[in-house]
């Protein structure tokens, strides 16, 4: 590839994050290997992709796509890989001792992780740290169905290690909101998502914030802030638009979790503002990159860079500094939250009138020109991205009215373009989560 720093593996995905890691990689003189079970990724068509692979998909056999990355792994270029969602880092921590005999290992042992990916865990270990956060527990102890509550998978990747052997077979489902009233068939549910969900009492707050991290066994190395004002529904789910902050209290608690996990690698902590009490209360923590990471980098703190820094043991002098109070897009997300305003309906979440949330898009995209995919240098991927959600769309709508599945049809590529929740089961759909 012709590199002189090694080269990295990142899974490419839907979401901007892998794109983000080759613009910041790759000018650095480090190859990329972008690799995914589908062509089609948006990262496969950027400028600074070296190489593609194709994989299994993980959401079909996840051990089959473990013992692929460790194939790739093996080869003597590279050095390390990117874990840009659930599955990656589960498989990347299951196997930490086979990914370590070939190359850097910076992210958490499989031990740790679980206290992450298993949200039971995740919340007895918030309250071990102080950290505030919804009463949480199990289907099958929650009795209180006079309030307002959220049902919600109680791991985030349907995995062997927490499901069993069905797991390959198992839809854990995502989200749901529930209005006060009688109880729901508990049994049905268990049946439907193949484990036992946890229920949590609802925080009446569609922003959510972010605290971003990078450790190193311990020691953040390198923190950010966000708070997105929107996401692809009116309801959250993945980040749309969002603005960097800086707030004392929310680098409190996201540093105290952290710090009370002993944590090694990348980490998303989210929280919800509880508008009764004015404390963060912890929403989940996303043990990889997350997909508005575009927006860290412009604001200041190269994450990737750093990553790979931490991997190949460059030293990382001091903690990076950002800009305040800047915003950045997706802008497939902005149409998402738009349409999820014209047509949708959410239980316990207030729908703002479409023309006001035109009006705020539309002024929000002028006044903040930084977009996700969209830069003048690379502009493939974004162009990719649109023909896949066009594409997505289309095959919807003849699904949905004429019953008939989508034709294949060629997406550009280098060559020819040079020149998931519903009302039902809302916000923070797997394929493009935060």
């Amino acid at each position: 590839m012709g590199t002189t720093e090694g080269s990295v593996l990142v899974p490419g995905i839907a979401a901007p994050s892998t794109v983000a890691c080759l613009r910041s990689l790759g000018p650095r003189g480090v190859g990329t290997i972008v690799g995914s079970e589908s062509a089609s990724t948006p990262a496969a068509v950027s400028a600074r992709c070296d190489a593609f692979v194709e994989l299994p998909d993980p959401g079909t056999d996840i051990d089959a796509y473990g013992e692929a990355l460790l194939a790739v792994a093996e080869r003597p270029e590279v050095r390390t890989v990117i874990p840009v969602r659930e599955e990656d880092v589960y498989v990347l921590s299951r196997n930490r001792g086979a990914f370590g005999a070939e190359i850097a290992t910076p992210w958490p042992s499989f031990e740790t992780l679980r206290r992450v990916q298993d949200r039971l865990e995740l919340f007895a270990a918030a309250e071990d740290a102080g950290v505030a956060a919804p009463e949480t527990r199990s289907l099958a102890e929650w009795d209180d169905w006079d309030r307002e509550t959220i049902v919600k998978p109680r791991y985030t990747v349907a995995a062997p290690a927490y499901l069993g052997p069905e797991a390959g077979r198992v839809d854990v489902g995502s989200t749901r909101y529930r209005s006060p009233g009688r109880p729901p068939d508990s049994e049905a549910i268990v049946r439907q998502r193949g484990h036992v969900p946890i229920v949590q009492e609802y925080v009446r707050d569609s922003r959510e914030y972010g605290f971003f991290a990078l450790y190193d066994r311990g020691e953040p190395l390198a923190t950010f802030q966000h708070c997105q004002h929107r996401g692809y529904k009116y309801a959250g789910g993945p980040s749309a638009y969002r603005e960097s902050t800086a707030i004392p209290e929310l680098e409190a608690a996201g540093l105290a979790l952290l710090d009370h996990l002993e944590w090694h690698g990348l980490a998303m902590v989210e929280f919800l503002r509880n508008p009764d009490t004015g404390q963060f209360e912890l929403m989940e923590i996303n043990p990889r990159f997350w997909s508005s990471l575009p927006f860290s980098v412009r604001a200041g703190v190269d994450f990737p860079d750093l990553y790979w820094r931490l991997a190949t043991g460059q030293p990382i002098e001091r903690m990076p500094d950002y800009d305040v109070g800047i915003g950045g897009h997706l802008v497939r997300g902005e149409l998402s939250y738009l349409h999820s305003v014209a047509t949708e309906e959410y239980p316990l979440v207030d729908r703002p009138a479409f023309a006001t949330a035109l009006r705020e898009v539309a002024t929000s995209v002028v006044r903040e020109r930084r977009f996700d995919y969209a830069v003048a240098d690379d502009p493939l991927p974004f162009v990719q991205d649109g023909w896949n959600t066009l594409r997505a769309c289309a095959g919807e709508w003849l699904r949905r009215y004429r019953g008939t599945e989508l034709e294949a049809i060629e997406p550009p590529t280098a060559e020819t373009a040079s020149g998931r929740p519903t009302a039902s089961e809302p916000p923070r759909p797997p394929a493009d989560r935060e």
